[in-house]
């Protein structure tokens, strides 16, 4: 019962719709795993899951590359030792992998069967909303319960102001964009810089900001590029020729060279240029919050698998902890707020 209240003051759900039976299990060996695209800050998370995990006298698995090492039983026992020496690296100690497999119930069925030889009874996800669903899943059908820790540098998951390894993608973006501005200020020069952001466009959006875009595009907003165009023309009236877009590669007219062909052919006399900043966003040592965050949801997670509060997402909101089920953590979007539009137009201008 005091589970269940911890549950229903962290998040409004109905008593119902606990899953009783899994609330009264106690865990005793915990397998963690980072899935899905990799995001600087996840060898933080793994480390503060493996070195609390073993604090409370737990047994802690790695699980290497996601779902494949679990359906290939690559797992192996992880001690304090480790995860020495790990917390300031990018990428992930553990690997990560999509695994097309795990979504079969043959493959689920091959992962379970490798957990239970060895006894593994909790696990904890580091990835994005498809690792997510497929803890779901797994969860449902082998009562193994499951915390999800949002590792994305998209910042697309709703619940947590922020995801691990979205500040270091974002610091990149912008130490890069910053040295860009430099060499367009000096050839005065149009400069279309596409960032990371197939379906959310927050990377765009902050690292445009704090660069001083003239344009941000983005998945969330329709662009218009009739705007942009009269924009351009006005600017380069007033004889404003440094100019600088910042695109995320899922926009509706595709990402920076697609932009730049229509730039290209209406403003001919443009000196344009694009630069695709690519994957230097996933990779480098993660930056300071991405460190805290991690350790603090890493730590929270193995919190959870004690006191029965199973199958949710764990995130920050206003500082503190949120804990959402990962069936509302995978079917909501981080929206953008209004605010950042109207933003985004007033300093732009």
């Amino acid at each position: 019962m005091i589970h269940i209240l911890l549950y229903l003051n962290t998040y409004c759900i109905k008593k119902e719709e606990l899953p009783k039976e899994m609330s009264e299990k106690k865990v005793t060996k915990i397998g963690v795993l980072t899935s899905g695209g990799d995001s600087p800050g996840m060898n933080a998370a793994v480390r503060a899951v493996v070195r609390t995990g073993i604090y409370h006298g737990l047994e802690v698995y790695g699980i290497m590359r996601g779902y494949s090492g679990m359906i290939e039983d690559d797992i192996f026992r992880m001690d304090s030792r480790s995860v020495a020496n790990i917390i300031q690296r990018g990428g992930t100690i553990l690997k990560t992998a999509r695994s097309k497999e795990f979504f079969e119930p043959e493959g689920r069925a091959k992962a379970y069967q490798n957990l239970s030889k060895r006894g593994i009874d909790g696990l904890v996800i580091i990835g994005g909303d498809g690792s997510f669903r497929g803890a779901q899943k797994f969860s449902n059908e082998f009562d193994i319960p499951c915390i999800g820790l949002p590792g994305t540098i998209d910042k697309d998951i709703a619940g947590s102001d922020f995801t691990i390894g979205f500040d270091t993608a974002v610091n990149t973006a912008v130490e890069a964009i910053d040295k860009i501005r430099d060499t367009a200020d000096a050839h005065d020069r149009l400069f279309i810089v596409e960032v990371m952001g197939r379906d959310a466009g927050y990377i765009a959006l902050h690292s445009g900001i704090a660069t001083g875009a003239e344009n941000i595009l983005i998945p969330e907003t329709k662009t218009d590029i009739e705007e942009l165009i009269a924009s351009l023309t006005e600017k380069e009236k007033r004889r404003k020729l440094v100019n600088l877009i910042v695109v995320a590669e899922g926009d509706e007219f595709g990402g920076g060279n697609e932009i730049a062909a229509i730039i290209k052919k209406r403003l001919p006399n443009a000196d344009t240029r694009v630069c695709i900043l690519g994957h230097i966003q996933r990779g480098g040592s993660p930056t300071c919050l991405d460190r805290l965050i991690a350790s603090r949801m890493g730590y929270h997670a193995v919190e959870c698998l004690l006191t029965g509060r199973y199958n949710v997402m764990v995130g920050i909101l206003n500082n503190k902890m949120n804990y959402i089920p990962l069936n509302n953590a995978i079917k909501a979007k981080q929206k953008i707020s209004e605010d950042w539009f109207k933003i985004v137009k007033i300093l732009a201008s």
